[in-house]
């Protein structure tokens, strides 16, 4: 009788394999499906992985920026307070926003390091600045090395995706510049730093940028309103030169999306978004959302904006 049941089973199931393996695919669904929790939307266009040109640098195509109206290592940003500046960070990190934009201007480093506390380091990505001058806040060195060294230290890592020099002003700074450059250049080549570049406030600046093979990542000033509203020229200059530098390799990250304050009504910001990213002119951008609700209101019109 042992004999006769277990042969029974058995032809049951070489008669039925067809169904049983239907069954274990409806299953792997149902499990698929229960992972994700009830009401959960998809994750926001704004929170996509992109990779910044030839780099191999990937960011989310929205970083949360910290240097609103920043100066002297200090800004709206930091001057929020630790508690309220973590909670903002903490929110992006909610909606899967996970780059991060600072500077030694702006004075946010150490407030990053304690606003990502306990995330892995691989699941974030940051991009800070060297200030290439001398003022009354800042003793440059001439290079790079004691920079970034100073700012791993302030924000408790061991390398930096991306580095630039900030805030270049006109067409001879790969001249006047030239240490930080090759010393950057060391950083990378010992995988201290991923990806070097520069942000550009000057069109004559922006163009050397998009040009130079020494740049891996520029991020330029653009929108579309233009100088009115704190681009570097106007916006049939500036672009040519964005998609140029684009086709070449270089990762193009957008700022000024929002002309600093300046394009403020939600019609003009979609305007804004729908311009820069509908007609390829950057991988990613950088916004300094200063409240939860700033983000949520820009992670939707970035949505609202790529599904148009």
């Amino acid at each position: 009788m042992n004999d006769s049941r277990n042969h029974g089973r058995c032809a049951s199931t070489s008669v039925n394999r067809r169904q049983f393996a239907s069954v274990l695919g409806s299953m792997a669904a149902a499990a698929s499906v229960s992972s994700t929790p009830a009401g959960a939307s998809a994750p926001s266009k704004a929170a996509e992985w992109v990779t910044l040109g030839k780099s191999g640098v990937r960011v989310t195509r929205l970083a949360q920026g910290t240097g609103f109206n920043g100066g002297a290592r200090s800004s709206e940003h930091t001057r929020m307070g630790m508690q309220t500046f973590t909670s903002l960070v903490r929110r992006d990190i909610d909606l899967g926003v996970t780059f991060m934009d600072t500077a030694d201007l702006y004075g946010s480093h150490q407030y990053l390091r304690r606003a990502l506390s306990g995330v892995p380091r691989e699941k974030y990505t940051v991009m800070s600045k060297i200030w290439p001058r001398s003022e009354f806040w800042n003793s440059y060195s001439g290079g790079a090395k004691a920079e970034v060294d100073r700012f791993r230290k302030e924000m408790n890592t061991d390398f930096l995706e991306i580095v630039l020099l900030h805030c270049m002003m006109d067409d001879r700074w790969t001249q006047d510049f030239a240490r930080g450059m090759d010393e950057l250049n060391e950083l990378k080549a010992r995988g201290v730093v991923k990806a070097v570049g520069v942000s550009c406030h000057d069109f004559g600046a922006l163009k050397i940028a998009c040009s130079s093979p020494w740049v891996d990542v520029i991020l330029a000033r653009i929108n579309h309103v233009g100088k009115a509203a704190h681009m570097d020229a106007s916006v049939e200059e500036v672009v040519p030169y964005l998609k140029q530098a684009k086709a070449a390799g270089k990762g193009i990250i957008g700022m000024k999306i929002f002309g600093a304050g300046r394009i403020n009504t939600p019609e003009q910001r979609d305007a804004s978004l729908r311009f820069v990213f509908q007609n390829g002119l950057v991988d990613a951008i950088t916004i300094g959302m200063l409240s939860e609700a700033e983000v949520d209101d820009t992670v939707s019109r970035i949505d609202k904006a790529l599904a148009a």
